[in-house]
């Protein structure tokens, strides 16, 4: 053998040293495409960062629940895009009941906002920990592929309930705040816009605290560790995996009530969209990691608006989706995610 041929790299590692270069190739085009119209128009560039921070905020909310339950379980709920969406039709029927309607012109009082929020948070947690209670906690030493059907199945099954009980029609979300613009220096957003994202950033605070500084956060990083040895010292599994669900259902419910106030309307799809762009969300910042889902949902919502903004609306869902093959070719622990063996 000579020298030559002793030095030469396998292919293997010639692919794996090509493909970051090919993506960044890629990459190239529609990130000068951004540059040039954020350097033509500045103000519109910065309005569009403000909005896709605030959607980034909704999609972190989702990708929270996402990242929880896999945290503790190693599962993939992929009925919580559907939790996120009765949230949103739950917010709906509470502003109702509120004589708060889609045709309303005037905004609801703090009262009443955050009363709709409360309702919806309360009612998707409680469905949360049904769902886990009846169809995730029978199979949790099935093999893993078992529970992944599940999900799809009650993910299947909340669409269907939702369309029989509310119709396919979409349904206008009533005006709990009311769309003012607000002025930023040079730029002008609407106030639903800020509020979104301070809802999210407070909401993420809360979860945040409670995980790091509570003894039911601490039972949470315990079986995130390692659930059967949780157990022997005595942390109560299920009712820990229960209010883990029940907490992540709880910020998909917020976040549906704050995605409804700033779309124009509401149906059984709802939450197919965002919450597969929240599930990549969770795997860009590390699925599993909480700090990696607040962040990778922010990513995401900037990436969706400047792609709309800059590229082309109807191609910016293939370039959030994209962004899922690349992270698992190129890191698939994700941006804050570690990487870990497992024992066979």
């Amino acid at each position: 053998m000579t020298a030559a041929a002793t030095a030469a790299p396998p292919s293997s590692a010639l692919a794996k040293r090509a493909l970051p270069l090919g993506i960044a190739v890629l990459a190239a085009y529609p990130t000068l495409l951004i540059l040039k119209g954020a350097a033509e128009r500045p103000t519109a560039f910065l309005r569009n960062l403000v909005e896709g921070v605030s959607l980034g905020g909704v999609y972190a909310l989702i990708a929270l629940g996402y990242t929880m339950v896999y945290g503790v379980l190693g599962l993939i709920n992929f009925a919580h895009s559907d939790v996120f969406m009765i949230g949103a039709y739950v917010g709906i029927f509470t502003a109702s009941a509120f004589g708060l309607l889609a045709t309303s012109t005037h905004g609801a009082s703090a009262g009443v906002a955050a009363a709709v929020l409360v309702a919806s948070m309360v009612t998707s947690a409680l469905l949360g920990m049904v769902i886990e209670r009846f169809a995730y906690r029978p199979l949790r030493n099935a093999p893993k592929l078992t529970p992944l059907v599940t999900a799809i199945g009650v993910s299947m099954l909340l669409q269907n309930v939702a369309i029989l009980l509310f119709t396919a029609t979409p349904r206008g979300f009533p005006p709990v705040v009311r769309a003012v613009p607000v002025a930023l220096g040079p730029v002008t957003v609407t106030n639903v816009k800020l509020i979104d994202l301070a809802a999210a950033v407070l909401l993420m605070v809360g979860l945040t605290v409670l995980v790091r500084h509570t003894r039911v956060g601490r039972a949470m990083r315990a079986l995130s560790a390692n659930l059967d040895a949780a157990r022997l010292m005595g942390v109560p599994t299920n009712r820990i995996i229960a209010v883990t669900f029940g907490l992540g259902s709880a910020l998909a419910g917020a976040g549906g009530v704050l995605f409804g106030i700033d779309q124009p309307a509401i149906t059984p799809l709802t939450g197919v969209q965002p919450g597969l762009k929240a599930f990549v969300a969770a795997v860009l910042g590390g699925i599993g990691n909480i700090p990696g889902a607040m962040l990778g949902g922010l990513l995401i919502g900037l990436i969706e608006q400047l792609s709309s903004a800059y590229l082309s609306s109807s191609f910016a869902p293939a370039i959030v989706f994209s962004i899922l093959v690349v992270v698992l070719l190129v890191r698939p622990q994700g941006l804050l995610g570690k990487v870990t063996r497992e024992k066979v």
